[in-house]
């Protein structure tokens, strides 16, 4: 059941940092009050900041964590990783899938993430045949959504070729490949199943313009509701970008850009690889780059330039994307990381002289990673829905520390132990870091994972 007022000791609003805080929620869980100086309501205690969403997710990737940092013969990278995921990906049932995504939701819940961006291309049998129902695998991810508590955005991805100009998939692929007409009925079973579900969005994933065409997805974006949100893989490997070059004499982001009419309604994933012109014009569109930094980092993939990109104005978001970490302080933390090895400076990402860092960071992906999501999510304040994370003021890194400081000692040193309460929507699905499903989901993880280990 839902408390229609919530009581922190602490919370990060509109305002700034404010003492005693009464959250008013309406029966939607959306906040129609924010009061400080105030003990009404069920006391939660602790510092209460808005949750964070995760923009990009590949669910089927969970079930490969520690199994690929093994040296192959030669030169390991993106390219070969790629085919061990693939072996993983034809492996997976839908009732493994579904407890893989529930144990990994569990797991976004316990870090602070409230919303998931799932970018989900598993698709069909393990030879290639569609299901009875095509939307089969995607419905299950909004059924461990459902049983987890967390918001999604639904975002089954367009695969049909396996390189650039329409190049025949390969086997390893088989899952993924649709055309327009099929991919068009799963969005039309899903936009049903999303319906006016208040935890619930649809938009679309062109996988990447190795897996596109211009014209194929220019077919999609007319056939779906203009105001789904797409997202697209784009120049996250140099390889990409230069076999983008060779077939169109175009690099990725540019082809994107001059393609389409691309606005805010776009999240260019990764988006690694650009020139300072592609820069410039990717952050004028109103697109959000998806960043994935601790996934970016395993896989090798290079470093985005988060510093010009912000202050040419761009918006930005973070994702799990193959969910080797769970979790936004990390992958708040990676981000700025990589910008100071690779200037050898510090606080390269604060937003001016005396700014916090990490509240600077916290508020660039809040601020893009609810656009990206079209959720209405971000703020502790009237109109946004209820979605909180609850820092623990006890924990031993937390203690002492005060306004911004808070934020810059959970994304820099304490990280998801310091998060102890979760709500979303105005529903607590986290209490005292126990989720309210915890004892089914490891069961019926733990039964996929020793399937699939058969």
């Amino acid at each position: 059941m839902k408390s229609n007022k919530l009581h922190f000791s602490q919370a990060l609003t509109l305002q700034g940092w404010q003492d005693d805080v009464t959250v008013d929620l309406d029966s939607n869980g959306s906040i129609q009050k924010v009061t400080a100086n105030s003990k009404a309501g069920e006391h939660i205690g602790g510092i209460a900041v808005p949750a964070m969403p995760n923009a990009h997710c590949h669910a089927h990737q969970r079930f490969m964590l520690g199994l690929a940092e093994r040296a192959g013969p030669g030169a390991d990278s993106f390219w070969t990783w790629r085919e061990a995921m693939y072996g993983f990906a034809l492996r997976l049932s839908p009732e493994d899938l579904e407890a893989v995504a529930a144990q990994l939701y569990l797991e976004m819940l316990k870090s602070g993430f409230s919303v998931v961006g799932e970018f989900q291309y598993l698709h069909h049998q393990p030879d290639g045949t569609p299901y009875d129902e095509p939307a089969e695998l995607s419905l299950r991810c909004l059924s461990a959504a459902e049983t987890t508590g967390i918001a999604i955005t639904m975002l089954p991805t367009l695969y049909s070729f396996g390189g650039f100009g329409g190049q025949p998939p390969v086997e390893g692929q088989r899952r993924f490949i649709n055309g327009a007409d099929r991919y068009l009925g799963i969005y039309r079973t899903l936009n049903s199943a999303c319906g006016n579900h208040p935890l619930r969005r649809l938009g679309i994933s062109p996988h990447s313009y190795r897996a596109v065409t211009v014209d194929l997805l220019k077919t999609v974006i007319g056939g779906i509701d203009a105001a789904s949100p797409i997202h697209i893989h784009v120049a996250e490997q140099t390889k990409e970008v230069d076999d983008c070059l060779a077939w169109s004499g175009k690099r990725p982001v540019e082809l994107m850009l001059e393609s389409f009419d691309v606005s805010k309604r776009w999240c260019a994933i990764h988006a690694t690889h650009m020139t300072d012109v592609e820069m410039a014009r990717l952050a004028k569109s109103g697109a959000i780059a998806g960043l994935c930094p601790t996934t970016e980092a395993n896989l090798g993939d290079g470093i985005f330039p988060a510093d010009r990109f912000l202050k040419a104005g761009g918006g930005i978001a973070i994702g799990s994307d193959s969910n080797i970490s769970v979790s936004p302080a990390e992958d708040l933390r990676m981000l700025e990381y990589s910008q100071r090895l690779r200037d050898r400076t510090r606080n390269a990402l604060a937003s001016g002289p005396g700014q916090s860092t990490g509240r600077s960071l916290f508020d660039a992906a809040l601020k893009g990673g609810a656009t990206a999501m079209t959720q209405p999510v971000g703020a502790i304040a009237p109109g946004y829905r209820a979605d909180i994370a609850v820092l623990d003021d006890g924990h031993p890194s937390l203690i002492g520390r005060s306004g911004d400081t808070l934020l810059d000692t959970w994304i820099f040193s304490g990280g998801n132990a310091c998060v102890k309460d979760m709500f979303v929507g105005g529903r607590q699905v986290v209490k005292d870091r126990r989720h309210f499903a915890e004892e089914k989901i490891a069961r019926d993880f733990q039964s996929a994972v020793k399937r699939l280990a058969q």
